[in-house]
């Protein structure tokens, strides 16, 4: 998926008014999941993504100042939204409407089993912003 494409949709998903906004929520989302993804794994999404976001995702595996690319920090749903929230310069409620559109963007956009290995590294509260952790609830 284009960067063109993948802010279109999240601008239509999350009802944000232009693509600036789009663009601060898409990085604010991808740079927190890149904080909370194990660091290997966060390498895997970056790939797959458009260069632009692929940096927004690596550059929070490499703040570990050692070269070791040490992520995949514990925190939960509560701590996702406030540095979403805080990094996009929205409320938590609006950076959770956010991270539901940018998560579901990045679901069309990715391998399916990367999907579903995202998942898999996230806590369950988390987990269920993801297009497949909101099926699990129905099935």
């Amino acid at each position: 998926m284009h960067h063109d494409e993948l802010m279109g949709k999240v601008q239509v998903l999350a009802h944000l008014p232009d693509r600036n906004t789009a663009e601060r929520a898409a990085h604010a989302v991808v740079s927190t999941l890149a904080e909370r993804l194990p660091a290997g794994l966060a390498r895997h999404v970056a790939a797959q993504l458009p260069p632009d976001m692929a940096v927004a995702m690596t550059e929070m595996t490499d703040t570990s100042g050692d070269g070791s690319g040490a992520t995949g920090e514990r925190f939960g749903l509560t701590a996702f939204a406030g540095r979403i929230a805080d990094r996009a310069g929205t409320d938590e409620e609006t950076a959770l409407r956010n991270a539901v559109a940018v998560l579901e963007v990045l679901d069309a956009a990715l391998a399916p089993e990367l999907t579903e290995r995202m998942a898999g590294a996230l806590p369950a509260d988390i987990r269920e912003l993801l297009p497949v952790g909101r099926a699990a609830e129905y099935t």
